[in-house]
């Protein structure tokens, strides 16, 4: 498991436009990395919509937010279409930074166990070490405990 204080693992991943996007290139930038399971499902809408929704109050603050899934560049570029969203997201079906971030976990619903994305975000000071971890985060209130989180006032 990941923790606060530890670097956190580089990595080179697609965009919704099929661009890549490593970690590396924001050192210098604090930034909001969150994992989730895929593209418009509820939940998952439910986080990103709520990260548009605060994106302006993110960037004001020079901090970037990405979201990460094993979806294609191609789900993504429809799901940021779809609901608007002005943050980057990164395909990563090779599971690469997911396994690097230790969110791939063993899910049971209705009694059916399988292997999937656990809803993570990570904290990521400037210097590229890992600032704070939200395991199991709920996709409503994620942004706005961020924000909180990062005005001083804790919440978990």
């Amino acid at each position: 498991m990941l923790e606060t204080g530890m670097k956190a693992p580089d990595f080179t991943l697609p965009d919704k436009d099929g661009n890549p996007v490593s970690l590396s290139d924001f050192l210098g930038k604090k930034i909001v990395l969150y994992f989730y399971p895929r593209d418009n499902t509820p939940g998952c809408t439910k986080q990103a919509c709520a990260f548009a929704a605060s994106y302006e109050q993110f960037r004001s603050k020079d901090i970037a937010v990405i979201g990460i899934s094993k979806d294609s560049t191609a789900s993504h570029l429809k799901f940021a279409q779809k609901y608007d969203l002005p943050f980057i997201l990164l395909s990563d079906p090779e599971l690469q930074a997911i396994r690097a971030y230790d969110v791939w976990k063993e899910k049971k619903l209705y009694g059916k166990v399988s292997m999937g994305v656990v809803r993570t975000t990570y904290i990521i000071d400037e210097q590229g070490n890992i600032e704070k971890v939200m395991p199991k985060v709920k996709p409503d209130t994620n942004a706005a405990e961020i924000l909180a989180y990062l005005a001083g006032e804790e919440t978990r």
